[in-house]
């Protein structure tokens, strides 16, 4: 790997401002005004639906959206046409495989019911994540009990057959936490922002694995591989707004790295990693979730399950780095297993999806200073998994 001074990426991450590294249409709000949430929820039963009230933060339970099991995570297309989603099961169709499935969304404002379009083979057991490549045209998929990635076509919202695979148990080396890293687990798949390099997480085998995306056959190559420190566990990778920087949430040793990214080598370097528990606190039972970034790039949240709690970040806006945000930056997530959470579109609000505890929690936020209030209103839920606004 080629080296690069610690001055050189400071230089280069301030003098790229944040309007010109991305498409603006990343980051819009997701909707004008949405009046719904959409949550994948594992139970049998299938996709939830709530109402929104954005003025409030309220939400009012409505109707199934869509019947499907195990709706690990849901996704929406750019365009808002269609809704991918992740089934985390351990058989589909008499094979030992998860599968991927794909709605076409109701029109706007109607509240209607989802219509399903395809289910294919994810081609590994326990289907926990998906991702929709910025052109609409490739969706990918993450298998943690089988240790393995996919990738599919999209054509109208309907999925082809995998049209890329890859077993990651012949992969050499696996992490040291015995119960949790005998074997890979592939966790997370993230897109570059520039649509040109797909992350899968590997939380197994302490690595990230770096591919080249062809958007025109949806097939990826292998590009690089990063190492974290042995048993850390990389569960998620998300990128800041600015294209250079991007946030791994480490499992296992309930902690994020600051990540530089190299698009030339391609890889990343660590230029920080924070703990989300106190020092000497051994956090046991407890392991780190997700993470979520506002759009103007200031602010970082984490989730932390088993302690259950969020914890707020203000970003250095020239080096991405994190300090923890006023005296009290914990909060409680509102109930047990945190498995995902979001901030609506205005930003006022964040949505947490309690997964152990069957609800979710609505915390007001303020959107000048990043901070989030004490604690939230809760509202049942069976099993909820992941949120999407729509």
């Amino acid at each position: 790997m080629a080296n690069r001074s610690r001055r050189d990426f400071l230089l280069a991450s301030s003098a790229l401002t944040l309007a010109t590294q991305l498409p603006a249409s990343l980051f819009s709000e997701s909707a004008a005004n949405p009046k719904r949430i959409l949550v994948g929820s594992d139970t049998p039963n299938g996709i939830l639906s709530f109402g929104w009230d954005a003025k409030t933060g309220a939400l009012t339970p409505q109707e199934i959206a869509g019947v499907i099991p195990q709706s690990t995570w849901i996704d929406l297309s750019p365009d808002r046409r269609f809704l991918y989603v992740a089934c985390e099961l351990n058989e589909f169709e008499g094979k030992p495989s998860g599968s991927v499935a794909s709605f076409k969304m109701p029109a706007p404002g109607s509240g209607g019911k989802l219509t399903l379009l395809s289910n294919v083979q994810a081609h590994g057991k326990g289907t926990c994540h998906l991702n929709t490549d910025h052109t609409g045209r490739v969706v990918i998929c993450a298998n943690y009990a089988g240790g393995t990635a996919a990738s599919f076509l999209s054509t109208n919202g309907k999925l082809s057959e995998a049209v890329w695979t890859e077993t990651y148990q012949g992969y050499p080396g696996h992490g040291p936490v015995a119960d949790r890293q005998e074997m890979a687990h592939a966790h997370f798949a993230c897109i570059s922002p520039d649509n040109r390099f797909v992350f899968i997480n590997d939380l197994g085998a302490d690595k990230i694995h770096i591919y080249r995306i062809d958007v025109a056959t949806g097939k990826l190559t292998p590009a690089g591989t990063f190492h974290s420190h042995p048993g850390a566990g990389p569960r998620t990778l998300h990128f800041h707004r600015n294209g250079h920087i991007a946030y791994c949430v480490n499992e296992l040793t309930k902690s994020v790295y600051v990540l530089a990214w190299h698009e030339q080598e391609p890889n990343f370097t660590i230029e920080q990693e924070v703990d989300l528990l106190p020092k000497g606190d051994p956090g046991t039972g407890s392991t780190a979730c997700d993470a979520v970034l506002t759009r103007d790039g200031r602010f970082a949240y984490f989730a932390n399950r088993g302690n259950d709690f969020l914890m707020s970040f203000r970003i250095d806006p020239a080096s991405g780095k994190l300090a923890p945000l006023g005296s009290k930056p914990r909060t409680t997530c509102g109930g047990h297993i945190p498995r995902n959470f979001t901030l609506d579109p205005t930003e006022r609000w964040m949505l947490v999806a309690n997964q152990g505890s069957s609800n979710l929690t609505v915390i007001a936020r303020n959107p000048e200073t990043g901070e989030l209030a004490d604690k939230g209103t809760n509202y049942p839920a069976a099993t909820p998994m992941c949120i999407v606004f729509v």
